[in-house]
């Protein structure tokens, strides 16, 4: 919860006030789409280079709020309206940030580096929360804007405060630095993430490094021997780790066994063992430093040990997960402290299901602190929540407090009773519970399929890459969005919900019936049909979908429907052939085509658009550029006809790279939003799509014997083959047999052995120790994975993400 007074707000610099007083403020809101407690709620008018806040003030207004920071004043201003005016409210937010920081009494850690730092955040927060009255900032909310809404939150009377601290640009840490002013700093690492805006490396170590300025402390790895270096410069004091002898922890040996990794140290001439329940590398580094801040503290070893064993290598992230009838799980199990709380109701509440459910557990912070549940309560009950079930002895002393229909158990063993008697139907379900109450079996429960093989869909790294294009395209370039082919594997009704959420503009769909799913699924935004069937033109119109209009056959069809079901204002987009020669109208036909449109009032031309035979070829680039004068040409002339604005759209994803002056009005962005770019692009683009599954069954077969239909796979060595739950009925295809494929098992290659089957391969592991039944398969995690798989089926990326059949189970995260 913020707290930031009216008295706070008086010293920001060049305010001005407008309006009546300001009162107390408990949250900071700047997305009218998230407002949870709107009478205590403060606006911020947010203005970016792809969006100004100012633009939302009316719906921030609808939504309840009468608290305002911005940088423009409305037109007109209510008498019980609050606006206080400043230059740019991001520094005047960073500014109360700063003031609020002074207030406080509590030690401050701050984290930087290019991997871990949430993780070291969540660990920390983990071992100390037990006997300390702990803040950390939620989830990664390291941005200028995230650190300054993490700093207002830190409660007056936090014990120990953990502020985690993410740059991309130069010039950024600085200002990051007066917000957090952190005592102890831990540095975790210094990789090449992030690394792209920096001239050099050392330009990125001396910008992170801005952090630490005025810290009593910094924590770093010896690995890192330039993190010291630029340190002893700074004459900061440190406390480092790892094998050198002058380490303050000097790490001797590891020695790795049964899921935890055993770390032999010496810390003041004094040698003891670390067990690390983690057997990764990054995840042993992380707890290192965690390790390190609590010797720092003062702690033995054998206490160190003691916390160490509460942490666990779990996901940061949430999971969105299609559930039994015509249900979504949103999977978010890994805390249940109120400000990832606060996130996940957020998340629900965006959902386009018609109902809203809640299946919570008791709180860690009620115990001691029961009035957590009259914020649950408040919240619930303002957002009309459609149920709640709460678990737990906590929660359920609290049941009167909530306003809507509700059930208490005791225990997740009593749910997990009765809840195949429980009627989930066409609702959002969010789970948030504590790690001790086990919510994942809920989860498994609820979700309809079973396969263990599934597709993970990062819609954080959707929307980063959305982004991406947008600041290619400019600010004023209008995005579609391609779905269609079940969001090319992706599925479609998660990834539209995603867009529409972060405001895209258009989405196209091959087939009516695409978007007929869509817009059921609650989607509202324009939908473009790009192979509008006949028999679908009156499903087009009820549902209000935009057909694309390649030919006169077509558009003649169209009007005759208009004309049966008495349309009024109907919307399409014109399709103009200018050289890939698959469909849409010629220059010879634009005349025609003109009178027809404007002997029509009843139609209206939203779009008119072509598309690029070659933009990703060099070798082509004077086509594409004369694909480009034709359409500049002949779309002309049909707008100067119409007496209204058209939206005019040649470039795909990588002519958005390429040719971004030929952006007009709109802009169509398929492949690259799911990762898979050009040489250029994909330096800046993030994965999107992993496909996973999990090994059945281990055979340790001898010399002479053959796996799999045909017995073409042959053993010619002792050998371990592992079956795995994927076959070519997944879109594993019997092509990528026989060794001309692999897949990764503990982060080695397993070449694939014999013939694909149906539903399942199988894999030689002879050469990867330690593989057991159950352990993770990834087939592909990222986009050179994708790459190397369309190389070896002799196709494109897109076969590959279209091909993943749709009974393999779709898993929606968030970082």
């Amino acid at each position: 919860m913020i707290r930031l007074t009216p008295q706070l707000l008086t010293k920001l610099e060049h305010v001005s006030f407008h309006g009546t007083s300001f009162k107390q403020v408990r949250e900071i809101c700047y997305d009218s789409r998230k407002i949870r407690q709107a009478a205590d709620a403060l606006f911020v008018a947010l203005v970016t280079e792809r969006n100004n806040g100012h633009r939302y003030i009316a719906d921030a207004r609808r939504g309840g709020i009468t608290m305002f920071l911005v940088s423009e004043l409305p037109s007109e201003i209510h008498d019980y309206e609050s606006f206080a005016l400043v230059p740019d409210t991001l520094l005047a937010l960073q500014h109360l940030a700063e003031l609020h920081r002074k207030e406080l009494a509590a030690e401050v850690i701050g984290i930087t580096g290019s991997n871990g730092k949430t993780v070291v955040k969540e660990w920390l927060y983990t071992c100390l929360q037990a006997d300390k009255n702990v803040y950390r900032s939620p989830r990664s909310f390291n941005s200028q804007l995230g650190v300054a809404l993490s700093v207002l939150a830190v409660p007056a009377d936090a014990d120990t405060v953990i502020l985690e601290a993410g740059i991309s640009m130069q010039n950024e840490m600085q200002r990051l630095e007066r917000m957090i002013k952190p005592e102890i700093g831990i540095f975790t690492n210094l990789l090449s993430a992030h690394a792209e805006n920096f001239a050099s490396r050392e330009a990125h170590l001396i910008e992170k490094m801005q952090l630490f300025t005025h810290c009593k402390t910094l924590i770093y790895s010896s690995k890192y021997n330039e993190i010291g270096e630029l340190a002893e410069k700074y004459k900061l004091h440190v406390f480092s780790w790892g094998e050198q002898e002058s380490d303050q922890i000097q790490l001797l040996n590891r020695l790795q066994k049964d899921h935890q990794t055993e770390v032999r140290i010496k810390f003041k001439g004094l040698e003891s063992s670390l067990f690390i329940p983690a057997l990764d590398p990054a995840s042993i580094e992380n707890a290192m430093h965690v390790a390190a801040y609590l010797f720092l503290s003062g702690l033995s070893a054998d206490e160190v040990n003691r916390r160490l064993s509460r942490i666990q290598a779990h996901e940061m992230r949430m999971e969105t997960i299609t559930g039994i009838h015509n249900c979504l799980i949103i999977n978010d199990t890994w805390s249940a402290d109120m400000n990832s709380l606060q996130l996940a109701l957020e998340n629900l509440l965006i959902q386009t299901t018609p109902r809203k459910s809640l299946i919570i557990s008791d709180l860690p912070d009620g115990g001691i602190n029961p009035g957590v549940y009259q914020t649950l309560a408040a919240w619930c009950n303002e957002k009309g929540l459609s149920r709640l079930i709460g678990v737990g002895e906590q929660i359920s002393k609290h049941a009167s407090l909530f306003q809507i229909p509700k059930t208490f158990f005791l225990s997740t063993e009593e749910l997990m009773e009765q809840l195949p008697a429980i009627d989930f139907r066409d609702e959002c379900i969010l789970l948030k519970g504590a790690r001790i109450f086990k919510f994942e079996r809920i989860a498994a429960q609820l979700q309809e399929k079973k396969h263990e093989t599934l597709l993970e869909v990062n819609l954080s790294n959707l929307i980063d890459n959305l982004n991406y294009y947008r600041g290619k395209a400019g600010k004023k370039v209008k995005m579609m969005a391609m779905v269609k082919a079940f969001a090319y594997g992706s599925g479609s009704v998660e990834i539209a919900r995603a867009l529409q959420f972060h405001s895209i503009d258009y989405l196209a769909v091959a087939y009516a019936d695409e978007g007929i799913t869509l817009r059921k699924a609650g989607i509202s935004i324009p939908i473009l049909v790009l192979s509008p069937e006949m028999e679908s033109l009156r499903s087009m119109l009820d549902y209000n979908l935009e057909p694309e209009i390649y030919s006169f056959r077509v558009l003649d069809m169209l009007l005759q429907e208009i004309e049966n079901a008495s349309a009024e204002d109907v919307s399409i987009q014109i399709k103009l052939d200018t050289g890939m020669h698959r469909l849409g109208f010629k220059e010879n036909d634009l005349d025609k085509l003109i009178m027809l449109i404007q002997a029509n009032s009843r139609l209206r031309i939203s779009g008119i658009f072509s598309h690029l035979a070659a933009s990703e070829d060099t070798s082509e680039d004077e086509f594409t550029r004369l694909q480009i004068e034709r359409f500049k040409t002949w779309s002309q002339k049909i707008t100067d006809a119409l007496p209204y604005p058209v939206n005019r759209h040649i470039l795909n994803s990588t002519g958005i790279s390429r040719f971004p002056d030929a952006a007009f009005e709109m802009v169509r962005l398929g492949i690259g939003l799911y990762g898979i770019g050009n040489a250029e692009e994909q330096r800046f683009l993030k994965n999107v799509s992993s496909l996973k599954t999990t090994v059945s069954q281990i055979h340790e077969l001898l010399p002479g014997e053959t796996v799999g239909y045909g017995r073409k796979g042959i053993i010619t060595r002792p050998s371990k083959i592992a079956t795995i739950p994927i076959g070519y009925a997944d879109g594993f295809l019997r092509k990528l047999g026989n060794g001309l494929a692999f897949v990764r098992i503990k982060g080695q290659h397993a070449p694939t052995i014999g013939q694909i089957c149906m539903d399942m391969c199988m894999v030689d592991i002879t050469q990867i120790e330690d593989v057991k039944e159950g352990d993770e398969v990834i087939v592909f995690e990222s986009s050179s994975d994708i790459e190397r798989l369309a190389k070896n089926m002799d196709t494109i990326p897109y076969e590959i993400l279209t091909g993943i059949s749709q009974r393999v189970k779709r898993v929606y995260v968030e970082n």
